[in-house]
């Protein structure tokens, strides 16, 4: 797929807007004519200047807003494109009830299936992955990570 040069150039743009709008509320520094809204807004402000560059250019080329490539037109490739949309909402509406352990291996199992992986293999993958994803982040990097329905069984 190709987006078009112009609409990258106005997202960044819009990003960019949103940056300078949101460090106007830092609190200027004490005795310095210069506070932590400095560099933000400088970077803010060389990203708004490129991003007229590249919508500049982008309008220049002629070329259509948007061209699908071969994986779009794939009804396969699109569905999997729907899932990992769908898996992203299913972990946000359902870790805290479900439990990371339960949500990864439902996610990472479908994910596999849909991208064609057999399903013996992708579920051996989704346990694997989900038991070393789960020891390094809550064992190793102490990040609290939702059991869910498996509280009783939390280590």
């Amino acid at each position: 797929m190709r987006i078009h040069d112009s609409l990258i150039g106005a997202v960044l743009l819009l990003l960019s807007l949103a940056v300078l709008w949101h460090i106007q509320a830092f609190p200027p520094a004490a005795g310095q004519n210069f506070g932590p809204a400095l560099f933000p807004g400088l970077a803010a402000a060389g990203l708004g200047l490129c991003s007229l560059a590249l919508m500049w250019q982008g309008l220049r080329s002629g070329q259509p807003l948007l061209v699908l490539g071969e994986g779009l037109r794939s009804p396969r490739r699109l569905a999997a494109f729907a899932i990992v949309i769908a898996s992203m909402a299913f972990y946000i509406l359902l870790a805290d009830r479900l439990g990371f352990v339960l949500c990864s291996l439902l996610i990472l199992t479908l994910l596999q299936w849909a991208c064609g992986v057999r399903m013996p293999v992708a579920l051996a993958v989704a346990v694997a992955a989900t038991l070393v994803i789960h020891t390094c982040f809550y064992k190793l990097l102490k990040v609290p990570l939702p059991w869910g329905v498996l509280q009783r069984f939390a280590w």
